[in-house]
């Protein structure tokens, strides 16, 4: 068994300015060009059940706007329409109005439950795209950017459950098979939790694969799910499909593993069929609770419950509910049953072999469903830990800030603070002792976004060039890397030539409608409102 290792982020000094004296205002214009949209963007706004602080972070904060790393300035959103826009922007001074590139077969409408659509950039050739109804398309799309020679075809589209986002995909190619996995993201409703917001999130990891190659049909061969009690800041597939690694303020653990849906058609069969379970249960290291909801009007009259060490039986208004043998002994004298104010049944027995774990209530019996809390999710993973092993990194005051491709063949990069900087952090898989690489810092910005109350979106450029922020509202930060200055600076108070000068600009863009989507080139910003698409240039050189 591989147990979890303990590592550290390891800070490349070289890399750290000391000496850092600041950001310098620069009141230098900065050329911004605004493109009115046909239609609004398909903005989803949270529901009266959506009040958690989850539901917040993973759908009201959703960044609408989509950069496509694998081709340059190359940004999608949305729209209430069902399209899929793109602008690809070659030249400022001429740009074009946004193309559609592919429509969602289905009416976004209809579905009173829905989230945002979500697309992501899997290889340059596929893309992943939920319409936010709870169904997944992958679909091949050649190269991107021929404009009226380019197609979008449809290569696998499945219903998969309730709603989810999609936060990341990548294209594997083994032995002639091609396969893609994708990382969804819900937010789920606690059954019968009473403590807590009453949500958990739940990240399912899907795999599709065309294992003909005479035939185009790809089909689901495993899903995986994780279950965690916070929305991650940072989650993505391993270049090389055998892991995930996540950045999250509470732990995620296995709930179901490696799932094979090869060849097991019955058992498919059996699921689309499976009705409410009969009755739901729980346990701990001492303890079983058994909870069965009761029909309307029934009183403790109506209710014959048995113990025995290894027997149970239930019987609800003369007719049979449940009985057989136990898995295990209990105490019978010292279990017991209650009617509960929500009309349910509550049946509590106590384990006579205490720190057994029963892989089912009755023998045999498939009528009833377990319900794991936290502690019986950790001794999963524990147990499971000698298929995958597990690295981890406490990240204590290290705020995190943002993530950001850097090369899209890689996983994306993470930004965290680290003292008054924010360093940037590149995964590395495939290096166990140098998994997580310093690769760039942002001086001092650690301690000025911290100012800013009003931020919404974090990014920066993958040259490392700039970083920026914007708030809800209208306006937009950039900080530059210190550059060297064209005329003689010194310090007043050392006496010194300064060689570099960092730079902070503002722009302030010309609406009143919420900023719903911001991306970062190595030359522009991009800013997407209900109504408009703004681009800054940031910088004008290659």
């Amino acid at each position: 068994m591989e147990v979890a290792a303990n590592c550290s982020l390891r800070v490349k000094r070289p890399l750290l300015d000391p000496r850092f004296e600041g950001y310098k205002l620069s009141l230098e214009p900065l050329p911004c060009y605004q493109l009115e949209l046909d239609a609004a963007v398909a903005e989803v706004k949270l529901r009266d059940d959506q009040y958690t602080l989850e539901h917040m972070h993973a759908f009201g904060m959703y960044n609408y706007l989509h950069c496509d790393s694998w081709y340059q300035d190359s940004v999608y959103y949305i729209d209430t329409l069902g399209r899929i826009m793109n602008l690809t922007v070659m030249l400022d001074t001429a740009l074009g109005k946004p193309r559609e590139v592919f429509r969602l077969p289905t009416d976004l409408t209809a579905c009173d439950n829905r989230l945002c659509a979500s697309i992501h950039f899997t290889s340059s050739t596929w893309v992943t795209l939920s319409d936010g109804t709870g169904r997944l398309y992958v679909i091949a799309t050649g190269e991107r950017g021929n404009g009226a020679s380019e197609k979008w075809e449809i290569m696998f589209n499945e219903e998969l459950g309730n709603p989810f986002i999609i936060i990341h995909s990548i294209s594997l190619l083994n032995a002639e098979e091609h396969s893609i996995a994708i990382l969804l993201l819900r937010i789920e409703k606690e059954e019968l939790d009473m403590k807590g917001s009453g949500f958990y999130v739940s990240l399912e990891w899907v795999t599709i694969s065309n294992k003909n190659k005479d035939n185009k049909k790809y089909e689901i061969i495993k899903r995986d799910i994780l279950r965690g009690k916070s929305v991650p800041h940072y989650a993505a597939i391993e270049p090389d499909g055998k892991g995930l690694m996540i950045v999250s303020y509470k732990s995620f653990t296995f709930v179901q593993v490696g799932q094979d849906l090869e060849g097991n058609m019955d058992e498919d069969m059996s699921q689309k069929i499976k009705v409410e379970p009969l009755y739901y249960w729980q346990q701990t290291e001492d303890d079983l609770t058994v909870m069965i909801q009761l029909p309307e009007d029934s009183t403790k009259e109506d209710i014959q419950v048995q113990f025995l060490p290894d027997h149970i039986n239930i019987v609800l208004k003369d007719h049979q509910f449940l009985e057989g043998k136990l898995y295990s002994s209990v105490d019978h004298e010292s279990s017991t049953w209650i009617i509960k104010e929500n009309n349910s049944l509550e049946i509590s027995l106590i384990k006579k072999n205490e720190g057994l774990t029963w892989p089912e209530l009755v023998v045999g019996d498939k009528q009833g469903e377990l319900i794991r809390d936290s502690t019986q999710c950790a001794a999963i993973a524990e147990r499971l830990m000698h298929l995958t092993s597990e690295e981890l990194v406490n990240l204590g005051s290290n705020q995190y800030l943002f993530s950001v491709v850097v090369d899209p063949k890689e996983m994306p990069c993470f930004c965290l603070r680290h003292d008054v900087d924010a360093l940037l952090w590149q995964p590395h898989s495939s290096k166990q002792d140098d998994m997580w690489e310093h690769i760039a810092t942002f001086n001092a910005l650690g301690y000025v976004q911290a100012s800013k109350r009003d931020k919404k979106f974090f990014a920066c450029a993958p040259n490392y060039s700039y970083a920026a922020l914007c708030e809800c509202l209208r306006r937009v930060f950039i900080y530059r890397q210190p550059a060297p200055m064209s005329t003689v600076l010194y310090n007043r108070k050392e006496g010194r030539q300064v060689g570099q000068v960092a730079k902070q600009q503002v722009a302030s863009l010309e609406t009143n409608d919420p900023i719903l989507g911001f991306q970062a080139t190595n030359e522009r910003l991009f800013v997407l409102t209900t109504k408009n698409l703004f681009l800054i240039k940031v910088n004008t050189e290659n």
